[in-house]
Parts: C-alpha cells; sequence; structure tokens
C-alpha cells in the first residue's frame, strides 16, 4: 500500500513538473507568425501582446477581414482578437451627365437653318450658343421648347 502511495505521488510530481515546463511561446514569435497568417491582406498588420492579437489596417472587404480575423484565431497560443480594422467604403457611383445623343441632333436639326446658332454637350447640360437676331433667338427658343427636351441652358447673344 505504502509503495501504491508512493508511486502515485510520484507520478503526480512528474505530470506537474512536465505541465509546468511546458514552453511559453514569446509575444514576439506569436506576432511573427500571425504577421505571416495575415500577409494576403495589403495595408494590414498585427501586434499580439500577452497572447491578443490587435489587428489593424484597411481590407477591402468585410469577408476579407473576417477571413483574416479567422486565420489569426487559428495560430497557436493566441487568445483573442482584438479587430480595430477598417474596411474601405464602397465607392460611390459616379454620375455621368451627358446629354444624350439624340435629343443633341434633334436640336441641331432644329436649328440648323438658323445662322450663328449651335446646340453642344457643356459638362452635361444642353447649351444653346452663338448670336443672331432677336426673331431668330425667339425662333430657337421656339423650336427647342417645342421638342420637349427639358431643361437647357440658352447662352445666345441677340445682336
Amino acid at each position: 500500500m505504502k509503495k501504491s502511495i508512493k508511486i502515485a505521488a510520484l507520478a503526480l510530481m512528474v505530470s506537474m513538473t512536465a505541465v509546468s515546463c511546458k514552453k511559453k511561446v514569446s509575444d514576439a514569435e506569436l506576432t511573427s507568425q500571425a504577421t505571416t497568417a495575415i500577409t494576403a491582406y495589403p495595408g494590414t498588420s498585427v501586434e499580439v501582446k500577452e497572447g491578443e492579437a490587435h489587428l489593424s489596417g484597411v481590407f477591402a472587404t468585410e469577408a476579407d477581414k473576417q477571413a483574416a480575423i479567422d486565420a489569426l484565431k487559428k495560430v497557436q497560443g493566441v487568445k483573442d482578437v482584438h479587430d480595430m480594422a477598417t474596411v474601405t467604403p464602397a465607392a460611390a457611383p459616379v454620375e455621368v451627365n451627358a446629354v444624350d445623343a439624340t435629343v443633341l441632333q434633334k436640336v441641331n436639326t432644329a436649328i440648323k437653318d438658323i445662322p450663328g446658332v449651335k446646340a453642344e454637350d457643356v459638362n452635361g447640360t444642353l447649351t444653346l450658343t452663338g448670336s443672331t437676331t432677336s426673331a431668330n433667338a425667339r425662333k430657337v427658343k421656339e423650336s427647342v421648347d417645342a421638342l420637349k427636351i427639358g431643361k437647357y441652358d440658352n447662352k445666345i447673344t441677340v445682336k
């Protein structure tokens, strides 16, 4: 009986020694491993303090950011991941203002017989330019209004 208690005590002592001798991974080593885990995401970085990974930087998508977090959680020795990273907001669609080519053609056809006046697309707005007589300016306005094209910029100079 005494012998079995001694053996049990010896086994307990050996197991405790083995657990306490387990090598603890340093934060520097963990940072190196964590950095390797997120190399697929340029513009990002990670630092490990006391076994906790701190992720920072800018990701292209939320899915990329989540994939990086998941990769960091798989690094052995990382206890937790603190997400301090952001996602680049999607660019707003650029609105291109341009006068429809058929509208421009219709206006040019309507004013073709009036000398000195032309229609053009200026920064996405139909613009009438040139100089003409008062009577011809009235004809241009009536012709363009009859087409019901909507808003336009009348910059015709009356002589």
